[in-house]
């Protein structure tokens, strides 16, 4: 049988000191308080039963950084998975805000229909390839629970999905903390979430820069 539950864990805090949009930039590690959040996860998930048998991670420095307190608590490498990346965003390496895209015409257009967002990878092509993902990553163990190492707007977007909610959305309300797990199980072929854990809130943190 599939994995029991499938856990996604978004990456701890990045240390981005210009505050900018980093989105597939390389070279985006944690921050120090990025590691103590990871640690956190790890040994909440240390306390779920059933233990976690396989590790998947997003190719990006900052999730793979935060696999490894992860890898280190059950002895299991993190596979990379390519279908975990952040999405794809015009706008990588700026600073975005409310005013930056007031001031900035020649932007306006990619923000003409939010529902169909135009500035990146659509949510139905997240959601298709964080699915696939998902499911791999589930059929891959033959028991126990499997962790997915993504970022906010793939979780998120599942998180959409699989409750039945419109896709377009206000990114300032997103539920989806840095390093936190949104777990999923399998029903009948469909996902359903069934839980949503905040570990590292008891860590003052910034959360800039995400898609």
């Amino acid at each position: 049988m599939p994995a029991k539950r499938i856990h996604l864990v978004r990456h701890g805090e990045v240390y981005n000191p210009g505050g900018v949009l980093y989105g597939r930039l390389p070279n985006f590690h944690l921050s120090e308080t990025g590691h103590a959040m990871a640690k956190e996860t790890a040994e909440q998930l240390k306390t779920m039963a059933p233990a976690v048998t396989a590790i998947y991670c997003s190719p990006l420095v900052r999730a793979q950084e935060s696999a490894r307190p992860i890898e280190e608590i059950f002895g299991i490498d993190a596979k990379i998975d390519e279908k975990l990346i952040e999405p794809h965003n015009v706008f990588e390496g700026r600073k975005l805000s409310a005013k930056a895209i007031a001031t900035k015409p020649q932007w306006w257009w990619h923000f003409r229909n939010p529902a169909k967002p135009a500035w990146g990878e659509s949510f139905k092509e997240i959601i298709a390839r964080m699915h696939s993902a998902i499911i791999q990553a589930a059929d891959s163990v033959l028991d126990g629970d499997v962790v997915l190492v993504t970022h906010q707007l793939p979780i998120w977007v599942m998180h959409l999905s699989a409750n039945g909610k419109k896709l377009m959305h206000d990114p300032r309300k997103r539920r989806c903390a840095l390093s936190s797990i949104t777990t999923f199980e399998i029903h009948d072929g469909k996902l359903v979430e069934v839980g949503y854990l905040d570990p590292a809130a008891n860590l003052a943190s910034i959360d800039k820069g995400a898609v």
